[in-house]
């Protein structure tokens, strides 16, 4: 097996044809790591979430990280690892792009059932509020591995 960074435009095509991956953030130096599905576009990954520990840890601490793979074979595979900032939008300070990544997501199926899903385990019949949040990509990194 042979690994190979990716190019840049190689890991933007990943992350343009992914729509789960796993999100990495981090509270008084303890790491929390969960599966999200998303969309991606230009400098962002879009999200839809619920209140919950990862979003109270990310409104702390911003800084944040999101993994995806592309797994064909154990020895052909591609991995990128997108680190950013947490952005919560919020109807009232980004109407426009709350409306933008609700377009983005809907695009893709049952983009909402995962985040309402897990939320529903844990709070029953209560009615919950989704919640819309951006990572706004800071640097890209990949590798590639190939029989």
């Amino acid at each position: 097996m042979v690994i190979n960074e990716l190019t840049e435009q190689e890991c933007n095509e990943l992350l343009a044809r992914a729509s789960f991956g796993r999100l990495g953030c981090s509270l008084n130096n303890q790491p929390y790591i969960v599966p999200i599905y998303f969309v991606y576009e230009s400098d962002y990954v879009y999200v839809l979430s619920t209140v919950g520990q990862k979003i109270e840890w990310m409104r702390t601490n911003p800084k944040v990280c999101l993994q995806v793979d592309e797994i064909m074979t154990n020895s052909r595979w591609l991995s990128v690892i997108a680190n950013g900032q947490y952005e919560e939008l919020s109807e009232s300070q980004y109407p426009e792009q709350r409306a933008h990544a609700r377009e983005l997501l809907e695009r893709r199926p049952q983009w909402w059932r995962t985040a309402m899903a897990e939320r529903q385990l844990k709070s029953g019949r209560d009615l919950i509020a989704p919640l819309l949040f951006r990572m706004r990509i800071d640097c890209l990194t990949g590798l590639r591995a190939d029989d």
